[in-house]
């Protein structure tokens, strides 16, 4: 974690909706928040609330439907040819599943320097020293280069991911549940790499996590999103210490704690009802559905993201009453 005031990303009211048969899936639904360079900014929430389609639609692998994505300041998409292929050099994601982001019938060598081939006029035996190199730093020997895909455990798939990003010498990636398909004692060796690399080449991330145990270590400020938006923002202290919005209450209470007396499951914030579909998201405040705090507002009018305090942005219209 590095304190950093130049805002590397600045997104403002991003939506990403996808067409279906039933109507529109608004994924991603009028998102704006900021990086910093240097930064760990996580997302978390439930499966399908849309972390992992804002991330890819802030690097352009969707498109966007609505809003602007400014990159050190400048509208992503006015950027020139030139500038884009600088942009994409910049700006890599490392994936959640190891075993579907690795082509198969390439060997690790040639996975790594897929990317450099592109971007940079390396020779052949100078493309084969730095991917030697990489291996070393996420702690893989050498001699992995010759080898394919599916002769490597899910922890050392994984590290090949990571080094693919890496032989781009990147500013910016998006860590898109990294560890969710490894074993628990793996995952805290990947999540320790990333924290190190973090710190060597001042990497910036967007960490994409439904761990909240985890999360809450390695960020410098998360965002808790639900069906598409973001209901709560802040530093790690304030969302796990002094979390407003009921939502973020209920998942944060979810988290399993070493308890032999059972008091974590009294302790427990239980939600009624499904969530809704974001085919036929609900009028006014998406959550009102499953909040016990609902009132008449709630269902007719959506709430802003609020700044309460500095750094704490709530989208809730009865805050000050919870």
């Amino acid at each position: 974690m590095m304190n950093n005031n130049e805002i590397l990303y600045d997104v403002q009211g991003l939506s990403r909706y996808f067409p279906s048969k039933r109507g529109v899936v608004k994924a991603v639904d009028d998102v704006s928040f900021q990086i910093r360079k240097g930064e760990t900014f996580s997302l978390v929430g439930e499966s399908g609330c849309g972390k992992t389609t804002c991330g890819r639609t802030l690097l352009g692998v969707y498109s966007k439907t609505a809003g602007k994505v400014l990159y050190h300041g400048v509208d992503k998409d006015s950027l020139n040819k030139a500038q884009q292929k600088e942009y994409l050099q910049k700006n890599q994601m490392i994936f959640q599943d190891p075993y579907a982001c690795l082509d198969p019938r390439m060997s690790i060598a040639s996975i790594i320097e897929e990317g450099m081939k592109v971007h940079f006029s390396y020779s052949a035996s100078e493309r084969t020293a730095i991917c030697a190199e990489l291996l070393h730093e996420v702690g893989l020997p050498a001699e992995f280069l010759s080898r394919f895909p599916h002769e490597l455990s899910g922890g050392q798939r994984q590290r090949i991911g990571i080094a693919r990003a890496l032989a781009m010498n990147p500013e910016f990636i998006v860590c898109d549940e990294p560890i969710a398909a490894l074993d628990v004692s793996i995952q805290a060796q990947v999540v320790n790499l990333l924290i190190r690399l973090q710190k060597e080449m001042g990497l910036t991330y967007l960490f994409i996590s439904h761990d909240l145990s985890m999360v809450k270590h390695i960020s410098d400020k998360i965002a808790v999103m639900y069906l598409g938006s973001i209901v709560e923002l802040g530093t790690p202290d304030v969302i796990y210490n002094r979390p407003m919005h009921p939502y973020s209450k209920a998942l944060l209470s979810a988290i399993p704690v070493a308890d032999p007396d059972g008091n974590w499951a009294k302790k427990r914030i239980p939600l009624t009802g499904e969530v809704p579909s974001p085919v036929d998201a609900p009028a006014g405040c998406k959550f009102w559905k499953r909040c016990p705090y609902a009132k008449e507002t709630c269902k007719e009018q959506r709430p802003a993201l609020r700044e309460l305090e500095t750094g704490h942005f709530v989208a809730c219209h009865f805050t000050e009453e919870l």
